[in-house]
């Protein structure tokens, strides 16, 4: 290949990272072309850009950027795929739905600005809450107070009520 296309990919490569906001890199090796067809079609359902690369070019295209993905370097050993996201547990979920007998492995990801190494954060990676579900669970508490308060004036009112429909009748 000319370096003018490894050039090229490479660019290719860090402006993927640049886009999306996490990604996680996933051993494939064990997986036939059947299954890896059924990952690609679930990938795209669940809007996750899954890409093959070369460790070295992804390592390459990770020193382009600002931030410093050294953690991630020796996790890139054998044949590697890139699952890029912008929901930090898109992948995770996938990967926890789709997996069997640890096909495909997780071998690392940057999710949340945070490194997470080895197939064993799996778990940790599932429960990262979405930007939507935090959103979601600070509008339901700032309810809470205001549904209390107007239930109690409900109940109030209803108890008031009846205490002077007790009192009209005698």
């Amino acid at each position: 290949m000319r370096k003018e296309d490894k050039n090229t990919i490479i660019e290719q490569i860090a402006t993927t990272v640049k886009e999306y906001g996490h990604f996680y890199l996933v051993d494939l090796t064990a997986m036939n072309a059947e299954k890896t067809s059924k990952l690609r079609r679930a990938c795209f359902k669940a809007d996750i850009k899954l890409m093959v690369v070369k460790n070295t070019m992804l390592q390459k295209a990770l020193e382009t950027l600002e931030e410093d993905f050294s953690p991630l370097y020796d996790s890139l050993k054998g044949a590697t795929a890139v699952m890029f996201s912008n929901v930090a547990n898109a992948p995770a979920k996938l990967i926890k739905d789709t997996a069997k007998d640890g096909i495909p492995g997780l071998k690392a990801a940057y999710a949340e600005e945070s490194f997470y190494i080895g197939a064993q954060q799996l778990d940790a990676l599932v429960s990262i809450k979405s930007k939507n579900e935090v959103i979601a669970d600070v509008i339901a508490l700032l309810q809470s107070p205001a549904k209390n308060v107007i239930s109690a004036l409900q109940s109030g009112g209803n108890t008031i009520h009846g205490v002077l429909q007790t009192l009209s009748e005698r």
